[in-house]
């Protein structure tokens, strides 16, 4: 199991195979490679315009295919092609430079489009906002299991560069649905549109917003609210661990991706070593952190480190990772496995070329952490694994 490398840069390749995995329909991305690929010799920052365009042109073909469709009352295949525009606009606007021209724009295009695409659609996902206090919010999508009675739920949260629209797409929601269990998957600070649309920047201290999303799920009548579970994706590696290990509502967590010490591995990419996941990356990661320079970055990101934290979790716990992860190094799961030390069960799941899922959460293939992570939840609140 490898990644699917059209360009010849990781970034880039990384971004198809976000789309490949979330949805895509594999022509459409045969169009934008080729329509993008004179521009990927140029650099991975240096091309991202013309990547952009690509992705956008794209969606605009499928928006006014959707429109065609809804005028004719075909409202199912209109959703449809309006989630794959959405997609596509959000997999060019996260390749953009804080700033960029147009980059605002698209991310409130693809919005609107998943919006209409959900309710032409009559999908089971609801838009919601949980307050954060001050009158802030943390806008998040509710996707309910099936059935009567209360239910157990999973917190969802983002990596560096990841939206709630990507975590409903990664289908992880949808595998959680069929054992039993709701889960909300939310923008929180740093990500999505906290950072895009309220100015919210990132924080390491992943209780502060988590607590707030628990207490939203415990006034909801169908949640079951001893049975509230966390997980994250990529940097949600450090969010999902750090949450459960501060807020003792949570029953069970998870990481998709251990990032143990992220603020570690930031010394090392200053050496080039490892891969980005976005082009002009100290610029995004200064933007997610709200920091004015380097220094304000580092300080900033300082307590992104779980060493020290993780024996407060005292309730069961998953570590997954991609044993060929080029972004965070194998080695971060196995501190963060070794460390579980209260957990009454703690598991470590590293996925290897026997089965795929060896890149950076599955960006190879993310059907086998998802299908794993969702037995786990199912065995550890209640759900149904058959």
């Amino acid at each position: 199991m490898a990644l699917f490398e059209p360009f010849p840069n990781y970034i880039w390749n990384l971004s198809v195979a976000i789309a490949m995995e979330s949805g895509a329909q594999m022509g459409e991305v045969v169009d934008v490679i080729a329509a993008a690929k004179s521009a990927a010799g140029e650099s991975a920052d240096a091309g991202t315009q013309a990547f952009m365009q690509a992705w956008m042109a794209k969606a605009d073909t499928l928006i006014g295919l959707a429109d065609e469709d809804a005028a004719r009352g075909r409202n199912f295949s209109a959703g449809q092609k309006l989630e794959r525009a959405a997609l596509y606009l959000l997999n060019g606007e996260r390749m953009q430079a804080h700033g960029s021209p147009g980059r605002l724009d698209a991310f409130k295009r693809a919005r609107e489009c998943f919006d209409r695409g959900m309710a032409l659609g009559q999908r089971n996902c609801e838009r919601v906002e949980i307050p954060l206090g001050n009158g802030a919010v943390m806008s998040a999508l509710w996707v309910r299991a099936p059935g009567d009675g209360k239910k157990p739920a999973v917190v969802y949260c983002n990596g560096l560069d990841s939206n709630k629209e990507l975590l409903y797409w990664s289908w992880l929601p949808h595998a959680l649905a069929r054992r039993g269990i709701s889960t909300l998957c939310v923008d929180q600070p740093g990500t999505g549109e906290a950072i895009r649309l309220h100015g919210l920047p990132a924080t390491a201290h992943s209780e502060e917003w988590a607590s707030k999303a628990v207490d939203w799920l415990e006034q909801q009548p169908e949640v079951d609210a001893s049975k509230i579970g966390m997980t994250g994706i990529s940097l949600g590696g450090h969010y999902a661990p750090r949450a459960v290990a501060y807020e003792p509502r949570f029953a069970s967590g998870a990481c998709w991706g251990a990032n143990h010490n992220w603020h570690e591995v930031q010394y090392g990419r200053l050496q080039r070593e490892g891969e980005n996941p976005v082009p002009h990356y100290w610029g995004h990661v200064m933007w997610v952190f709200g920091a004015s320079d380097m220094d304000d970055f580092f300080e900033k990101t300082k307590d992104i480190n779980l060493n020290g934290h993780m024996d407060r979790i005292k309730v069961p716990f998953l570590v997954t990772h991609g044993e060929n992860d080029r972004q965070i190094n194998v080695k971060y799961a196995h501190q963060a496995y070794e460390q579980l030390v209260n957990s009454p069960r703690a598991e470590l799941k590293i996925f290897t070329p026997r089965e795929g899922g060896v890149e950076h959460v599955g960006a190879d293939n993310m059907a086998f952490g998802r299908d794993y992570i969702a037995d786990w939840f199912a065995e550890t609140l209640g759900g149904a694994a058959s």
